[in-house]
């Protein structure tokens, strides 16, 4: 298992609706057409920024079976496999496998919360089921345990994980988790999904980028990448500085918390863009309308995302 095809930029792509909930195909297309000619490394699918928690398992087979046609191998997919127990990740991971997918993502186990040993017997029983390559996503916030920087590394070593994408927004950690990796030969690639600090993740030895905001803007993030293999950090700190104003989309939701303020501005900011039709939510999430939506379209504009004198869609 070689997770040497993991590197760069491998956006979580945010997944377009129509108005009936059901997956918008011209769209969905469209985005990701839009971010491999941007020149990203990778797509991620059914990750949060995929609402992958408010799918059904059809819904989440669907678009698997829709992404990996669409992306036609011309850059890696990973899928996630994210759901509350051991048994029912297994049964992800094999269908993911069987769409033809390159990669997988998991959580630690949810809902019925365990203890580190639970957590490490997860990740080996996942990789007993699977050959494909694993990487563990940290996200606390969402599964109420954060992954030990020891135990990541040590299980890397060990061959049963690949990589880490770290959405935890513990940059303390993730440095230490950088240096053990490092320090142990460099088992896993490191990814950040942290969209506001990637150059601090790169300037600790992140392997790359899952930014839910190169979805809106995939060249800037696939620039940074370069000038960061370049060496040229002082252009590596001034694309961040955009790229952090423009994650001011999120910011100033007022309507609501949560995804609905999170990927809900992401999808208002492609349907404004016209890479979405809609900026349609999963239920029960609703999309962000009004001065929300106004709020969006300035921030885009002030970060020349779109025209100036554009009107707002409605």
């Amino acid at each position: 298992m070689s997770d040497a095809q993991f590197k760069g930029v491998i956006p979580p792509v945010v997944i377009p609706l129509d108005a009936n909930r059901q997956i918008d195909l011209v769209a969905f297309e469209r985005t990701i057409n839009r971010m491999i000619e941007a020149g990203v490394d990778g797509l991620f699918f059914l990750g949060s920024s995929g609402e992958v928690a408010f799918l059904t398992d059809a819904q989440r087979y669907h678009v698997l079976q829709e992404a990996v046609a669409i992306v036609g191998g011309r850059v890696p997919v990973l899928a996630g496999i994210i759901d509350m127990e051991t048994l029912r990740v297994i049964d992800q991971a094999k269908r993911a496998e069987g769409f033809g997918v390159d990669g997988l993502v998991a959580t630690a186990p949810f809902y019925a919360l365990g203890g580190p040993r639970e957590v490490e017997r997860h990740f080996r029983v996942i990789r007993e089921n699977s050959n494909l390559p694993l990487f563990a996503y940290d996200l606390p916030v969402c599964v109420h345990t954060k992954l030990d920087p020891t135990m990541l590394v040590k299980l890397g070593t060990e061959g049963v994980l690949q990589g880490v994408k770290d959405s935890s927004g513990d940059d303390v950690a993730f440095r230490w988790l950088c240096l053990q990796n490092r320090d142990a030969g460099h088992p896993l690639q490191l990814f950040t999904g942290h969209e506001v600090v990637v150059d601090g993740a790169y300037l600790s030895g992140a392997d790359g980028s899952v930014p839910g905001l190169a979805n809106l803007d995939p060249a800037s993030y696939v620039e940074q990448w370069r000038a960061y293999q370049a060496g040229d950090w002082e252009r590596v700190r001034q694309i961040q500085d955009h790229l952090a104003h423009l994650m001011y989309i999120v910011r100033n939701v007022d309507a609501t918390v949560g995804f609905g303020a999170g990927v809900g501005a992401f999808k208002t900011a492609l349907w404004q863009m016209g890479v979405f039709n809609t900026n349609q939510m999963r239920e029960p999430v609703q999309p962000l309308v009004g001065k929300d939506v106004e709020t969006i379209v300035s921030v885009l504009k002030e970060n020349d995302l779109m025209d100036a004198e554009a009107p707002v869609r409605a």
